[in-house]
């Protein structure tokens, strides 16, 4: 999927791949209400496929179709400094020079942000937290690798995040350390593999999904900070499968 100029504007406050909490230009949504997910689709033009888009996100993860395919390869080091509330949600942005390699395409990770509860669920149950590393190759051809977390034992790969959250849209934080992604990816690359979209306005298609089959854990005291920071519920609602085949 090429990003037009036009898509990747309202993907700066969408999606996240700026920093920026607001754009001008960007039409207000939001997770409730007369700007919510039931009414992305009428909000602007460029947000039509929220509403007739037929592979959407996120879905419900059950009978899974066995198949042969190449597990994702992470080369990620540590560079993400910028933490910053967008208003929609808890997002790290990520420095150049960590990469997806996914059946031999290569693609940068831009940030990875926080949903509060799950947006994917699984034979549909919600999960606490769930997180989309985002990625994007040269031309604009997105790759979301989600990770979804339930509550157990505290997750100390977190705490630096969960340390320094910003509570408020608007807020950014600068991290005295650079954060290291790979330390929040399960250890087994058993995953679930899909073709969706974005989960926030502009709903774009083509997107490839990678959903982690191994749960880390987090505890009710780091899940209590992240819906604190986060201030309502962020998942879309899962979107009909129709087709399409979900690989295990």
């Amino acid at each position: 999927m090429r990003i037009a100029p036009r898509t990747l504007a309202v993907l700066v406050t969408a999606f996240g791949f700026s920093h920026q909490a607001m754009a001008a230009d960007a039409p207000h949504w939001t997770y409730e209400g007369d700007t919510g997910p039931a009414k992305w689709a009428t909000l602007d033009s460029s947000f039509k496929t929220c509403g007739d888009g037929v592979n959407q996100s996120p879905i419900d993860l059950r009978t899974p179709v066995a198949a042969e395919q190449s597990a994702p390869a992470f080369d990620y080091s540590a560079g993400g400094t910028h933490v910053v509330n967008n208003g929609h949600a808890v997002q790290v942005d990520y420095q150049k020079g960590s990469t997806l390699t996914l059946d031999g395409h290569d693609f940068q990770l831009k940030q990875f942000h926080f949903h509060a509860p799950s947006e994917h669920t699984i034979e549909g149950r919600h999960f606490p937290l769930e997180a989309h590393f985002v990625h994007a190759d040269p031309v604009g051809n997105l790759a979301v690798v989600a990770v979804l977390f339930e509550k157990g034992e505290a997750n100390e790969a977190l705490e630096p995040l969960v340390e320094n959250l910003p509570d408020s849209a608007g807020d950014e934080v600068e991290l005295n350390a650079a954060f290291d992604a790979a330390d929040l990816l399960p250890a087994e690359t058993e995953h679930y593999r899909y073709n969706g979209s974005l989960t926030t306005p502009p709903c774009s298609e083509a997107v490839r999904w990678v959903v982690m089959q191994e749960h880390p854990t987090l505890s009710a005291k780091q899940i209590k900070a992240f819906e604190k920071a986060i201030g309502m519920d962020n998942n879309r609602p899962v979107q009909p499968v129709n087709a399409r085949v979900l690989i295990d």
